[in-house]
């Protein structure tokens, strides 16, 4: 598919692009040839696949929901230098 100038200007504005008059040649090029490979994509037999609602395999590996880490809240607590009401308390650094 060639692209035209003019076509290039509409398509410019519509993503309100600037393109230098010294670049719409190569643009008009580069533009074309993607056009092309999406006119060879159209062309590709399609019929007869099913679609897919999800590319990949939709089923998830799962892992055995089984606790690992300990409960260490007490020992952090004890060498806290500061708790009130199970919060650990900071300094203020902002004003």
């Amino acid at each position: 598919m060639s692209l035209q100038t003019s076509t290039l200007h509409h398509i410019a504005q519509l993503a309100r692009l600037r393109i230098e008059p010294e670049h719409e040649a190569a643009m008009a090029a580069e533009m074309s040839a993607v056009l092309g490979l999406f006119e060879q994509l159209a062309k590709a037999p399609v019929d007869a696949l099913e679609p897919l609602s999800h590319p990949g395999d939709p089923t998830l590996r799962l892992r055995a929901d089984t606790v690992t880490e300990l409960d260490a809240r007490d020992d952090f607590e004890r060498i806290a230098p500061s708790m009130m009401g199970g919060y650990y308390l900071v300094p203020k650094v902002i004003e």
